[in-house]
């Protein structure tokens, strides 16, 4: 079982998909005064807008897409440097290598996002960046990044792929910073199988990414165009098929989060009054997007013991989430004679160490999530996942 939008799929995706197969359109672009063309992407960009706030919004085939898209639109150079957690998935560095930019890798806090002190730490001449990650559906510590940014001058681009419908302080994911990246994956919290969206309110970057995303093309193009290509740029349109998905979960988006709120204060309130048990801090409690939930112990020997009782795993031994096991980056970094291997960010390693993560809505075993409730999970079911937490930690 993976995201929760991906288990509440029914007839309202399979009307907006049949729409655009009878049609018999399938390509993003067409007249809006043509009655075959259904325009869903187009669509979909449009209500995504007015759900996040943005002026912008850009469909694209992947949260990897939308990240590489948002470093081009702002003109990443080589040599740039952009600072990102040490702990999110690979896309968020290998997005930066692949525009020519250097991820710098900063320490995460007890939120297990990144921590703003560490930032002001690996700010050089060539940053140029903060990419904050909101890991998990959580929020990242996002005045005192926009304050830090603001005062040296860096852009800062949010990488909101795994907190879709998430906010901090009455601001949607995503439309804080600069520009913003969302992922549409089947283990995100809403899907359309693959596909992701990139917000800003900035005219010229949503032009200019636009163009990226698209050959070159100006905003909205309909049909063949020769001529009138800004730049040069590449192919991550989103067709009609995804884009039908994407516009049948995002108007369930909402229900979602409320659901896994629902159960996830059930969860919590179940577990508080077990000795010894902890929690990540939530920056923003209020706009989590409830899709985990995240233990946090406090010893790596407690951690380990708990989480063999459950049948899963500590979060530093989850997968490619953690900076330490991508092999395939950290023979990057050694080339690079950057800081590489367990052991070059040692807050993160050792607090890592001591989470646990339990799933709510994303039921996802390489986040160290395979163990816990999901979407469907009723009050029954909840007691006993309970029960059985509380359990691991007498044994």
């Amino acid at each position: 079982m993976p995201g929760p939008g991906h288990e509440m799929i029914g007839k309202e995706e399979l009307a907006e998909l049949l729409d655009v197969m009878n049609s018999g359109y399938l390509f993003r672009y067409g007249s809006l005064h043509d009655q075959a063309f259904k325009r869903k992407v187009y669509s979909l960009e449009r209500e995504f807008e007015a759900y996040s706030g943005a002026n912008h919004a850009l469909a694209l085939t992947s949260g990897s897409a939308a990240l590489i898209v948002a470093l081009k639109a702002l003109d990443i150079q080589p040599g740039d440097e952009i600072i990102v957690p040490a702990y999110t998935f690979i896309a968020s560095y290998s997005a930066i290598i692949f525009c020519g930019g250097t991820p710098v890798l900063a320490e995460i806090d007890d939120s297990l996002t990144i921590d703003p002190e560490d930032i002001e730490k690996r700010i050089t001449a060539k940053t140029r960046a903060i990419m904050p990650v909101h890991m998990l559906g959580n929020a990242c510590d996002m005045d005192a990044i926009m304050e830090i940014a603001k005062r040296h001058g860096l852009i800062v681009i949010e990488d909101a792929c795994q907190a879709n419908g998430g906010s901090y302080k009455g601001q949607k994911l995503g439309a804080i910073g600069d520009i913003g990246t969302f992922s549409l994956n089947i283990f995100k919290t809403i899907t359309s199988g693959d596909g992701g969206i990139l917000i800003t309110d900035e005219e010229d970057i949503y032009t200019r990414a636009f163009a990226v995303h698209d050959q070159g093309h100006l905003p909205n193009r309909t049909g063949v165009e020769v001529g009138s290509r800004s730049i040069l740029g590449m192919n991550f349109r989103m067709n009609e098929l995804t884009g039908a998905v994407a516009l049948a979960q995002l108007r369930r988006l909402d229900g979602i989060i409320q659901i896994l709120r629902q159960k996830k204060a059930q969860l919590k309130s179940l577990l508080q009054g077990i000795p010894a048990i902890g929690f990540r801090r939530l920056n923003d409690p209020a706009g989590d997007c409830a899709t985990l939930c995240t233990l946090l112990l406090s010893s790596a020997a407690q951690a380990a013991g708990v989480a063999q009782q459950l049948a899963t795993t500590t979060v530093d031994n989850s997968g490619w989430h953690v900076y330490a096991n991508m092999e395939h980056f950290n023979r990057w970094l050694k080339e690079q004679g950057m800081p590489h291997g367990k052991g070059a960010f040692p807050r993160t390693d050792d607090t890592l160490s001591r989470a646990i993560n339990l799933s709510v809505g994303v039921v996802d075993a390489g986040l160290g999530a395979g163990f816990g409730i999901n979407i469907h999970s009723d009050e029954a079911e909840i007691e006993q996942i309970a029960a059985k937490i509380a359990k691991a930690f007498t044994e």
